[in-house]
């Protein structure tokens, strides 16, 4: 007790007070997710005296660490670590497993330490608290090393304050990237909807989804695979950000163990395609986390989407999972309704076809016949006269073109078949496709003869191109204007007439500027 009766500890603890609550107050300013966190763990080490402080933030799933903010390490330190831990075993993954604190004068003592990483500084005193909201732990706070002695109890006090704003942070962040999420999957299914019951073809229809998902998963490629007459699955749509050489026509041979579920409607969700054994195509290797989702709609299997990452590329969260799994329940029934109404339109188009063929066989080829057999009768009668010749070239005309309208009339009775999709065409679906996302159509600009000039090569590496900058752009902030422009008599640096394509953006920049232009050229 001090003279007048206040508890050490508690005078001890005044001068702490002020600078706290700054803390916790600036901790409350900060919009962002990953600054707050940092400034939350520099505010720990430097409030306690730590030499060290860090804060990991926990995969609920996986129950691993994710992310690590650190105070106190160089550059070179962290180089030397290289490989950060996971958290899964050791004093780490006591606090995440326990959710108590500790604290420790000397934790390699501690018969839960594990050991330090390779490069690791030397570490004595310890001071760790869980990180969560209620009963869910979302990360652990930790500092090592405090200059002026052991860790206090008032030291695990105030960590744990600090502890507790973390655990907000991150649980509003996770709620916050949760609706974010959840709004751009449905505005992306319902714009999907909409692009597909505007009456596209089936391949056109089948990459729309494709190239959909692609995007709102936020994954490395977009594929639609269909059940084959074998008993397997085919890839016959795919959407990368690069080339996606090699992909379409891959198929799942029967008896592959993810087949079972595919074809029995069940979404596969995978951890690592380029090791998980189930997989079994030569395409596995370029990937990692992939959900593979049912597209099935009143009990008819019409495919399957599969959305994979880059290998080694982030894991799909349960939100993640669901959300693509709700779009593509809404994307099947969108290519029944869009197969439907093709269908209707087909009938409509064949009927007004047959109409047509009808009016032609009893109108116009009746008359026609009927004024032939004048004619005939007419020249036979004026065969000794000047007419009879004039006469004989007007029939034959009229024949000719009575097996004319007979041929048309064949042809109106032949179903339709769809026509190629021209280059120009491609390029117009690229741009449609990402209209769904951006909220904007790009426009587009054609100079020369496109579908002449620009071959089949030259066109592929040309849209893979055009994809990867309309995803660049749609990453960027306040992009509001895509202009594209295709150039088929462009003049190219060497000299030699190729084809130029140029894309421009107003988004803003890394650097904080806007505009963005690419270009890309090629001879043809």
């Amino acid at each position: 007790m001090s003279g007048d009766g206040t508890p050490i500890d508690d005078i001890a603890a005044e001068p702490l007070l002020p600078a706290l609550l700054e803390a916790v107050l600036g901790i409350g300013t900060e919009l962002e997710l990953r600054p707050a966190l940092q400034h939350i763990v520099d505010t720990a080490t430097e409030l306690i005296g730590a030499r060290y402080g860090a804060l990991g933030v926990v995969d609920p799933e996986r129950g691993r660490l994710t992310e690590l903010f650190t105070a106190g390490l160089s550059d070179s330190d962290r180089k030397r670590i290289g490989h950060l831990p996971e958290g899964r075993g050791g004093l780490l993954g006591a606090l995440i497993k326990d959710a108590r604190p500790i604290r420790l004068d000397d934790l390699t003592a501690d018969p839960r330490f594990s050991g330090s990483l390779p490069g690791h500084p030397r570490m004595r005193s310890f001071l760790g608290v869980p990180v969560q909201v209620d009963t869910v732990v979302l990360g652990s706070l930790y500092l090592a090393e405090k200059r002026s002695g052991p860790f206090t109890e008032q030291d695990q006090e105030l960590l744990g304050v600090l502890a507790s704003q973390a655990g907000i942070a991150i649980g509003n962040a996770r709620l916050y990237g949760s609706t974010r999420r959840r709004e751009r999957w449905i505005k992306g299914a319902a714009a999907v909807t909409t692009a597909l019951l505007r009456g596209e073809n089936a391949a056109d229809a089948l990459m729309t989804v494709a190239e959909s998902a692609r995007l709102l998963a936020d994954a490395h490629a977009g594929v639609v695979l269909q059940p084959t007459d074998e008993g397997g699955m085919e890839i016959v749509a795919a959407s990368t950000v690069g080339d996606p050489a090699g992909i379409v026509g891959t198929v799942i041979e029967p008896g592959s163990p993810v087949l079972v579920q595919l074809l029995g409607g069940e979404p596969v969700f995978i951890e690592d395609s380029s090791t998980d054994p189930r997989m079994t195509t030569h395409v596995r290797s370029r990937f990692g986390p992939s959900m593979m989702l049912p597209l099935q709609s009143g009990g008819k299997l019409i495919g399957t989407l599969a959305l994979p990452r880059r290998h080694g590329g982030r894991p799909y969260s349960a939100v993640d999972r669901l959300l693509a799994t709700q779009f593509a329940s809404q994307a099947a029934l969108a290519l029944v309704l869009a197969d439907h109404q093709h269908n209707r339109e087909r009938l409509a188009v064949y009927e007004d076809r047959d109409r047509i063929a009808r009016d032609l066989h009893d109108l116009v080829v009746q008359r026609l016949f009927a004024t032939e057999m004048m004619l005939e009768s007419t020249r036979r009668r004026a065969a000794s006269t000047g007419l009879d010749e004039l006469l004989g070239r007007a029939v034959d005309e009229l024949d000719s073109t009575i097996q004319e309208v007979r041929t048309t009339i064949f042809a109106l009775q032949q179903p339709p078949a769809d026509a190629p999709t021209s280059v120009r065409g491609k390029v117009l679906r690229e741009t449609d496709g990402a209209a769904v996302l951006l909220g904007f159509r790009p426009s587009v600009h054609f100079t020369g003869p496109v579908d002449t000039l620009v071959g089949e090569p030259v066109g592929r590496r040309l849209l893979a191109q055009l994809r990867g900058a309309l995803a660049a752009a749609h990453r960027r902030e306040g992009v509001t204007a895509i202009e594209v422009q295709v150039d088929a008599t462009a003049e190219l640096p060497d000299g030699r007439t190729g084809v130029r394509l140029t894309v421009r953006d107003d988004g803003l920049r890394e650097d904080g500027a806007r505009d963005t232009t690419l270009t890309w050229e090629s001879p043809r």
